[in-house]
C-alpha cells in the first residue's frame, strides 16, 4: 500500500537548495523588518525614562499609536518574505502556505472561530473565578481605533509568523535535517525563544517559555498533518486579536486600550499546563476527526 507523502514539505524540498539560501532569505526578511522599525525612531522621546524594570522608552506614547508602530515591521517583513520566495527560491508564495492548489479560507475561518470561542470562554471563566483581578477598561473612541488597527494589522503580523516558521523555515529545515520531526522541533524552539524578551517573560519568568514552545509545537503539528498553514494561521490570528481587544495589562507585549485590564499580580499560571496538556491535544484530536487525518507517523516523523 502506497503511503501518501506530505506534499507541503516534499514539493519545496525538491528544490534542494542548501540551508544557506534559507539563512540568507531569513536575513533579508529581518532587514525588511528593520526598515519597518524606522518610523519608531521619530517618536523616541528626548529623555528616556529608566526604571528598575529596564528602559521604557515609549511610555509617553498613545497606546494605539504604539501598537501601530509595533505591528508596522510585520508589513515590511511580509514584503521581504514575498521577495525571498519569488526571487531567491523562484516559487509562488502559495508554496509556503499549503499543498492544496489554492488557499482554503474555510479552514482558516473554522480555526479562527473555534479558537475565539475557546479563548473567550476561558477568559470569562477566569473572571468568574478571580473577579478582583480584572477591571473594566472600555473607552469607545480609543477602542474603535484599536479595533481598526487590530483587524487590519494583527492578521498580517500573525500570518507572517506562520509563513516564516510553519512555512518557510519548517520547509528549509526539512531540507537540511532530512527529518520532519527535527524540523518541527527546531522551528518550535526558535519560535518560543524569540518571545524571551517579551515583557511578560520578565514579569512571570522563563517558565512561560513552555507555553510559547508548546504553542509552536501545536501549530507545527497541525500544519504537518493538514499539509498547510490555514488552520494554524486561523488559530494564531484569533489568539492575537483576542489578546489585543479583550484584555490587557501593564506588562504585556501588546498593552492596548482593550475592554478589560488585568490588575492582579502576574504569576506562572497552571493554565499554561492546561493548554499544553489538555486543550492543544484535544483540538488536534478534534481536527483529526474533522479533516480525516491519517498516516501520522509518515507526516510527523
Amino acid at each position: 500500500m502506497e503511503v501518501k507523502k506530505n506534499r507541503f514539505l516534499e514539493d519545496f524540498s525538491e528544490e534542494k537548495r542548501p540551508l544557506g539560501f534559507y539563512l540568507l532569505g531569513s536575513l533579508i526578511v529581518l532587514i525588511f523588518s528593520f526598515i519597518g522599525q524606522i518610523p519608531m525612531f521619530f517618536f523616541l522621546p528626548n529623555e528616556i525614562n529608566t526604571s528598575s524594570e529596564g528602559l521604557d522608552i515609549f511610555s509617553s506614547l498613545d497606546k494605539n499609536l504604539l501598537l501601530f508602530l509595533l505591528l508596522l515591521p510585520s508589513v515590511f517583513s511580509f514584503l521581504g518574505l514575498w521577495f525571498v520566495v519569488k526571487q531567491i527560491h523562484f516559487r509562488s508564495i502559495i508554496s509556503i502556505i499549503t499543498s492544496r492548489k489554492k488557499v482554503d479560507f474555510k479552514r482558516f475561518m473554522f480555526a479562527f472561530i473555534l479558537w475565539s470561542l475557546i479563548s473567550v470562554s476561558i477568559f470569562f471563566l477566569e473572571i468568574l473565578i478571580n473577579p478582583t483581578d480584572y477591571e473594566w477598561n472600555f473607552n469607545f473612541s480609543k477602542f474603535l481605533v484599536l479595533f481598526l488597527i487590530s483587524i487590519t494589522m494583527i492578521p498580517v503580523q500573525s500570518i507572517l509568523e506562520e509563513l516564516v516558521f510553519r512555512g518557510y523555515l519548517m520547509q528549509g529545515f526539512s531540507v537540511f535535517f532530512k527529518s520532519r520531526v527535527l524540523s518541527l522541533l527546531t522551528t518550535s524552539i526558535i519560535f518560543g525563544l524569540l518571545h524571551i524578551l517579551n515583557p511578560e517573560i520578565q514579569k512571570i519568568g522563563y517558565g512561560l517559555l513552555i507555553y510559547y514552545v508548546g504553542t509552536g509545537l501545536f501549530f507545527g503539528i497541525v500544519t504537518l498533518m493538514d499539509e498547510g498553514i490555514e488552520l494554524s494561521s486561523g488559530f494564531h490570528v484569533s489568539n492575537n486579536l483576542v489578546a489585543s481587544l479583550l484584555v490587557t495589562a501593564d506588562w504585556t507585549a501588546f498593552e492596548t486600550n482593550s475592554i478589560f485590564k488585568f490588575i492582579g499580580n502576574p504569576y506562572f499560571s497552571k493554565e499554561v499546563l492546561l493548554y499544553i496538556l489538555i486543550i492543544y491535544p484535544s483540538i488536534i484530536f478534534f481536527l483529526s476527526k474533522q479533516y480525516k487525518w491519517s498516516t501520522w507517523k509518515t507526516k510527523l516523523i
